[in-house]
């Protein structure tokens, strides 16, 4: 028997009112599985090609498409691959670019944060920010979402290795969390840890934002064949994920149920939907529905999700499907004016009303 959370329960199907968002491709040629991209402040667009290693920048402007860096020894089974990219916080003025990919380095898997700095349009001085064990045997659950929070220090979500114990295991071990570094990859002095962790006993994610309102950080989880889910992550909390998680017995506890005081989602949903990309709106221009509301986008079923969330910010209180695409999607952002962003296997689109 399958069950929803409560506000699962109320989710509705596009409707006459909701079908006015409709994606527009920024660009007139297919690209080539752009999983993870981003904006500059010209509003050009950065993306990494998961399968290739490339990371290319696109004017939507001109649809000049020019090639900026090829990550060397990428792997790909899976869900490995180029999974994540990022700009410094104040690019131009630091000119460097960040992408997390699976690679193989002196004959080994590991997943790795890499740093390029943008010598007029290329890119030069790799440097590895972040580097962590792959598994040798599994090709999944390696997570790659990466971004810049408010505070100015980086953010990555790593997966399990679909080894659950490494979610609680805080011994030099980042698999299975949600890391904080500086934009060198240092320690920053504040976190939890004494070390990258932020949080913990996560199973894999692909997607996460900050409420620009208060900065809180809410991040998209994958659950097993249950209980895929919508957390708001806080410093230092641990968010249940282990090796005793079960689909059996009273979601999401069954799934939430490892370590110390283990964090329940703000949302779940079975059956499972493989929640992706997240994104904030605020000026995005799809309507005073949308305003201050979270968006959630979804692999499964290729639909978008407009979540609201209370007063305070903390809780979900209701959603509602305002777009299906049809297809799978990887990741949404926003972009320079405020508009809402999502990318396919074959392209990037702005979101629109009609």
């Amino acid at each position: 028997m399958t069950t929803l959370s409560a506000t699962a329960a109320l989710l509705l199907l596009p409707t006459a009112a909701s079908a006015e968002i409709v994606a527009t491709p920024v660009t007139g040629a297919d690209l080539n599985v752009p999983t993870a991209f981003t904006f500059d402040p010209d509003g050009r667009i950065w993306y990494g090609e998961r399968f290739s290693g490339q990371i290319r920048i696109l004017d939507p402007d001109t649809g000049d498409d020019t090639l900026f860096a090829m990550v060397p020894n990428v792997k790909t089974e899976g869900e490995r691959g180029l999974l994540g990219i990022a700009l410094h916080p104040d690019y131009p003025q630091r000119e460097f670019v960040y992408v997390y990919a699976s690679r193989t380095v002196n004959g080994t898997p590991r997943n790795q944060i890499l740093r390029y700095t943008d010598d007029a349009g290329s890119g030069t001085a790799r440097r590895v920010v972040w580097n962590s064990p792959d598994s040798a045997s599994s090709t999944n659950h390696n997570g790659g979402r990466i971004a810049f929070g408010p505070d100015g220090m980086l953010y990555a979500v790593v997966g399990d290795d679909a080894a659950p114990s490494n979610s609680q295991d805080r011994t030099r071990n980042d698999r299975g969390k949600v890391l904080r570094m500086t934009p060198t990859g240092r320690v920053p002095s504040d976190n939890p840890f004494d070390s990258r962790i932020f949080a913990y006993g996560i199973r894999n994610s692909f997607g996460f934002a900050f409420d620009p309102r208060t900065g809180d950080l809410w991040e998209s989880e994958n659950g097993p064949e249950c209980n895929d889910e919508l957390n708001r992550i806080r410093r230092g909390r641990n968010y249940g994920w282990g090796p005793n998680e079960t689909c059996d017995g009273t979601a999401p506890r069954n799934t939430n149920r490892d370590g110390l005081r283990p964090v329940l989602p703000k949302e779940w949903w079975t059956p499972v939907i493989a929640p992706t990309g997240v994104a904030f709106c605020q000026r995005c221009g799809l309507g005073t529905k949308s305003r201050g509301r979270l968006f959630m986008a979804d692999w499964n079923g290729g639909r978008l999700r407009r979540l609201a969330l209370s007063a305070d910010r903390t809780r979900v209180r209701g959603q509602r499907v305002v777009y299906d695409h049809g297809s799978g999607i990887f990741s949404l952002e926003v972009g320079p004016a405020g508009d809402l962003y999502l990318s396919d296997g074959s392209g990037i689109y702005l979101l629109e009303r009609r």
